[in-house]
This record gives structure tokens, sequence and C-alpha cells, in this order.
């Protein structure tokens, strides 16, 4: 799978505390990828590791072929890959707009920026309104609007998406799994790393599910919902 996501048997440790135990896993290119996990199953490690923040002891990571292994973080963004954090993380005294310049700072052509800027505002018209207001006083559903069009503007190969959904409202919910569903449709992968099974299985192509750092279980979201390793990893 050359021009997907591929982590083959990574292991990272805090403290010599190993977090992931040997996972693997793929994201195909142009598909929706989740990871399912409760807190503390190693889904945020995980994303932390491909992105070179908290690079694994052993094991690989390749994306479209290329390793990523222990590069900087730097490299990695440059090598087609933008986040959505968790807990959305907006620039709180900046607008909306400068927000978004933030996320396209390495694009040396300001004309593209403003092309950028422009399609992030087609999937998101509130943020068109609301440009000039401060990120801070926004709610958090439009915080999170603003997260994933800030990851956007490098326009990614693959898009890594964290939580999405944590401490929204089920309609900001709905409308950003939508989105997601649309970055898809335009030829980004995306892996989706979230809590939330239902609507994850909802729009997702194939998914793992993460429990105590250990990959316990894959496969087709049919299959994936009716997986007791599912049931066990969020219920015990």
């Amino acid at each position: 799978m050359a021009e997907g996501l591929e982590v083959e048997r990574i292991s990272t440790a805090y403290d010599q505390a190993d977090v992931l135990e040997e996972v693997s896993l793929a994201a195909a290119p142009g598909t929706i990828t989740c990871l399912l996990g409760s807190n503390g199953s190693g889904k945020t490690t995980l994303i932390r590791s491909i992105l070179g923040l908290t690079p694994p002891r052993s094991g690989r990571i390749r994306f479209a072929g290329r390793d990523l292994t222990g590069l900087p973080t730097h490299r990695v963004i440059a090598a087609g890959i933008a986040c959505i954090p968790e807990g959305r993380k907006v620039f709180a005294k900046l607008t909306v707009e400068e927000n978004l310049r933030v996320g396209g700072y390495q694009e040396p052509s300001d004309q593209v920026v403003q092309s950028r800027i422009g399609e992030v505002y087609e999937l998101f018209p509130q943020l068109r309104e609301r440009r000039n207001q401060l990120a801070g006083t926004m709610s958090g559903g439009e915080q999170a609007m603003v997260s994933i069009g800030r990851g956007l503007m490098r326009a990614p190969k693959l898009l890594l998406v964290d939580e999405p959904s944590l401490g929204l409202s089920p309609i900001y919910v709905r409308q950003n799994f939508a989105i997601i569903r649309r970055i898809r449709e335009r030829g980004v992968t995306v892996f989706l790393v979230e809590q939330n099974v239902h609507q994850t299985l909802a729009i997702a192509d194939y998914g793992y599910v993460l429990a105590k750092g250990r990959v316990v279980a894959e496969g087709p979201p049919a299959e994936l919902g009716k997986s007791p390793e599912v049931h066990q990893a969020y219920f015990g």
C-alpha cells in the first residue's frame, strides 16, 4: 500500500513503561480508517508517534512509501500529513482567519493561501461570516470548525483527527462527522481516532480497536459493530 499509512509493530514508551505494544495498522489511500478505544488505551500516543512527537522505541511508520520513523515533526508534516488535535487547541487571541493563516504558514504563495482559505469557507460558511472574530470567543463547535479548517490549509494527503466529538453537542458532532466524510470525498486519506463508536463506524471504511496499548480487533464497520472486543474495550 505504497500511497497509504502503514504502522508496523511499533512500541512507544513513556519513562520506560510501554504505552503501545507492537501496534500494526494501515490506512488505505482515500479512505476513512478509524481507531476506537476507551480513555487510556493509547490512541493519542499513537497519533504522537506518527507525528514524531513521541517517537516509537521500535517498529516502523511509513506514509506514501516513505519511512517516517524518527523524523522530526516538521518533516512529517512536510510529507503531507496534518493533525486536528484533541481539544481543538485554537489560538484564542487570533481571529478565525488568522488561525487559518497559521495553518498555511509554510506555503510561500499568498495566492495559494487565499485560495485555501476560500475552500475552508466553502466547507464552513459560518467561519466566513465570523472571519474577524477572535477564536477564543467562539463555541466549542465553532472552534472545532476552525481547527479542522486550519488542518486543511496545507492541503494534506493524510489527515489525522484526534477525538473530534470530545466535548461537543450532538448537533456539532453530526456536523463535523459529515465534514470528515466530505474531506474524504475530496481524496484526502483520513485516520480518525475516536471513542464515539456509532458515529465513527457510520462513516469509516475500516477500523481497529485499541485496548491497553494493543490492537485487539480490526475489520470493516459492520463486523466491528458486533465485535465482542469492542464491547470489552469500552465496557470491560
